[in-house]
């Protein structure tokens, strides 16, 4: 059955079927001309009665409703600054460590040899080398420091060309790296290599959804980091000898955050969240906080997080 086009004064009749309560109409279309029906929809399943009633809960309003996807919205934007700021370091160190001992040309350290030798992961290194050569072919004349590089030298090192990799070609590329190159990048975050493999597919994953302004608070990933101290010390439930939180959701990125950050802005990153989380509780009344809370992924202590 086709969805047919619904006029805002149509969409808002639809909330208010379900059982929302409308403040102020005007204001509602208004906001939901600018931010988009489908979108703020996406957010209605915590002011659900359950997964099978579909009314919205007795006194929830569109204002909570409006509330949460902004909420999102900052909550996003705050992950997103701070996977940035992961992304940029591990460029840079990788780039760094891997030219120190390859060198800064190309057809240095683009060469087969320098990545694993395992065989299974042969085929991988030759598509991850392709990848970056595309870059350097299709996008080198379109930036400034890689024009520079062609024009002047002849070639764009690897601290350049990074700058083109996205987090997710940074992350098959540390897949392939040589394990003492591994062992050599982990070091610096005091992390296991295993670790580090776990976590950056999770952080590219969580990257692009923020990039394209996806849903963010209930989203989950294929993978799960394993259990660490963090899980322990902050006590997170186990349910089937799972802990329920921390695993494939926001709150595992931020334990993993709280791995490569650094002290002073992984202690800004859980303030400005804890800022955010603070605001919704003032609007939402319909629905308890710790709702909100299971659902992003949040043990209700998060922020005994920084001192640990």
């Amino acid at each position: 059955m086709d969805k047919k086009f619904k006029t805002l004064q149509e969409q808002v009749d639809i909330l208010e079927s379900k059982g929302l309560l409308i403040e102020d109409r005007d204001e509602c279309i208004d906001i939901l001309l600018r931010e988009n029906y489908f979108f703020i929809n996406g957010y209605r399943h915590l002011l659900m009665k359950s997964p099978q009633d579909r009314n919205f809960v007795v006194g929830s309003t569109f204002r909570e409703l409006y509330s949460i996807f902004l909420f999102d919205r900052y909550l996003r934007n705050i992950i997103f600054k701070n996977l940035l700021i992961v992304e940029n370091n591990m460029k840079s160190i990788i780039s760094y460590q891997l030219s120190k001992k390859y060198g800064y040309r190309e057809k240095d350290y683009l060469n087969a040899k320098n990545f694993t030798n395992d065989p299974d992961k042969s085929r991988r290194v030759k598509d991850l080398i392709n990848k970056m050569k595309r870059q350097i072919r299709v996008n080198g004349q379109q930036h400034t420091a890689t024009m520079h590089y062609i024009t002047n030298y002849g070639y764009i090192p690897l601290w350049v060309l990074v700058k083109l990799l996205s987090f997710g070609v940074i992350s098959d590329l540390f897949t392939v790296l040589k394990p003492e190159d591994k062992v050599g990048i982990a070091d610096i975050y005091d992390v296991e290599v295993s670790q580090l493999e776990d976590f950056l597919p999770i952080l590219a994953n969580y990257r692009n959804l923020c990039a394209h302004e996806d849903i963010l608070y209930d989203h989950r990933t294929d993978k799960s980091i394993d259990n660490n101290i963090y899980h322990e010390k902050l006590g997170i439930l186990q349910m089937d000898d799972e802990y329920i939180y921390g695993k494939n959701d926001i709150f595992a990125v931020v334990i993993i955050l709280k791995y490569l950050l650094t002290d002073a802005e992984f202690r800004l990153m859980m303030r400005e969240i804890d800022y955010e989380i603070g605001k919704l509780s003032g609007v939402i009344k319909s629905i308890p906080l710790a709702k909100i809370l299971d659902r992003i992924g949040f043990p209700e202590n998060y922020m005994e997080l920084i001192n640990m």
